[in-house]
C-alpha cells in the first residue's frame, strides 16, 4: 500500500456556511469554532456560518476562517484513524498543515494567521499591487517575462506554481499587467486578473515578513511530528527553526505546489486527501498526475465516503 498525504487549502476556497453542518452535528467540531472566537476575541464563527461573503473574503478574516474550518473538519475525520505520512498546505494552508502535524497549537496557529493577514493587507497600499493567473505557458518562459518586466522598473514575479499550465504572477499593478500582455504575445492562452487585496508571494511582501517574524518569535513552535512539505522548497521539514524560517520566506517567495506534489509522489504517496472547503487542490493534483487517488473532505457526506472507501480497501 502506498503512502497517504493530507493537504489543506488556501485563500480562495472560503465560502459562507463552511463547516456549519459538522459543527452542528459534532460538539468536538464546534469546539474549534468556539476556540477561535475566544482566541481572537471576535465573532469569527458567526462570520463563517452566516457571512456576509464580502467580509469573509477579506484576507484578515479569510485566513483564520479557513484554518479553523479545515482543522474542525480534520477533527471529525480523525475518527477514521487514518494517519498521514506527509502533510502540506497551499500558502495559508501550510499553517493548517503545521497545526495538524503538531508543530503549532491551534490557538497559536489561528492567532498567527490573523496577524499574517493583517500584515499582508498592510504591506502595500490598496490598488498598487495585483496578481494574475497565466494559463497555457511554461514556467521558464514566464520567469524570463517577469524578469524582463521587473528590470524595466515594474516588479513582478512568479507567485504560485500550481500545476502544468497554471501559474500565478504577483507584484506591482503595472508589472502584472505588462507581464500578462507579454506572456500572451509569447504564446500564453490567457492572463486572468485575480480578485485579491495585495501582491501576495512577491518581493513587495518583505515588510510583512519582518512584522511576522516578531509574532512567530513569540510562539511555542515545536518540531513537527509528521513531515510537512514546505511551500518554498518542496522538501520535507520537521524542525522548529526550519519551519519558522520557511514561513517567513513563504510570504515573499513562490508557492511550489506542483513541485511539492511531485516530491510527495516520489516519496511514495499515491493517495491525497484534501481536508477543508472546496476541491481546488484535488483538481490541481489530478492535473499534475492523473494516476494518484484524490479525495476531498468538507462535510459529513464526503467524510463518510472516504471512511467507507477505507473500509472497502479502496484507499
Amino acid at each position: 500500500m502506498g503512502k497517504i498525504a493530507f493537504v489543506f487549502p488556501g485563500q480562495g476556497s472560503q465560502t459562507v456556511g463552511m463547516g456549519k453542518q459538522l459543527a452542528e452535528q459534532y460538539p468536538e467540531v464546534m469546539a474549534y469554532f468556539n476556540k477561535a472566537d475566544e482566541t481572537l476575541s471576535s465573532d469569527l464563527s458567526r462570520l463563517i456560518f452566516e457571512g456576509p461573503q464580502e467580509e469573509l473574503t477579506k484576507t484578515v478574516n479569510t485566513q483564520p476562517a479557513l484554518l479553523t474550518t479545515s482543522l474542525a473538519i480534520l477533527e471529525r475525520f480523525r475518527k477514521s484513524v487514518i494517519k498521514p505520512d506527509f502533510v502540506a498546505g497551499h500558502s495559508l494552508g501550510e499553517y493548517t498543515a503545521l497545526v495538524a502535524a503538531g508543530a503549532l497549537t491551534f490557538e497559536d496557529g489561528v492567532f498567527a494567521v490573523r496577524k499574517r493577514g493583517e500584515f499582508m493587507e498592510g504591506a502595500v497600499p490598496n490598488g498598487e499591487g495585483s496578481m494574475a493567473a497565466i494559463l497555457g505557458f511554461d514556467r521558464d518562459s514566464l520567469f524570463k517575462v517577469t524578469a524582463e518586466v521587473s528590470e524595466s522598473g515594474f516588479p513582478v514575479s512568479l507567485a504560485n506554481l500550481n500545476c502544468p499550465g497554471q501559474i500565478v504572477i504577483s507584484g506591482s499593478r503595472k508589472g502584472v499587467e505588462l507581464a500578462g500582455e507579454k506572456a500572451k504575445e509569447a504564446g500564453a492562452k490567457r492572463a486572468i486578473p485575480l480578485e485579491v487585496s495585495g501582491p501576495f508571494h512577491s518581493s513587495l511582501m518583505k515588510p510583512a515578513a519582518g512584522q511576522l517574524r516578531e509574532v512567530l518569535d513569540e510562539l511555542d513552535m515545536k518540531d513537527a511530528l509528521i513531515p510537512v512539505i514546505a511551500n518554498v522548497s518542496a522538501k520535507p521539514m520537521t524542525t522548529a527553526d526550519e519551519i519558522k524560517e520557511n514561513l517567513l520566506e513563504q510570504l515573499y517567495s513562490p508557492v511550489l505546489w506542483e513541485d511539492s506534489i511531485v516530491k510527495m509522489i516520489d516519496l511514495g504517496v499515491d493517495t491525497f486527501i484534501e481536508i477543508g472547503p472546496g476541491k481546488v487542490l484535488s483538481g490541481l493534483i489530478k492535473k499534475i498526475n492523473r494516476s494518484v487517488k484524490t479525495f476531498s473532505i468538507s462535510d459529513e457526506e464526503s467524510c463518510q465516503s472516504v471512511i467507507d472507501a477505507l473500509k472497502e480497501g479502496n484507499l
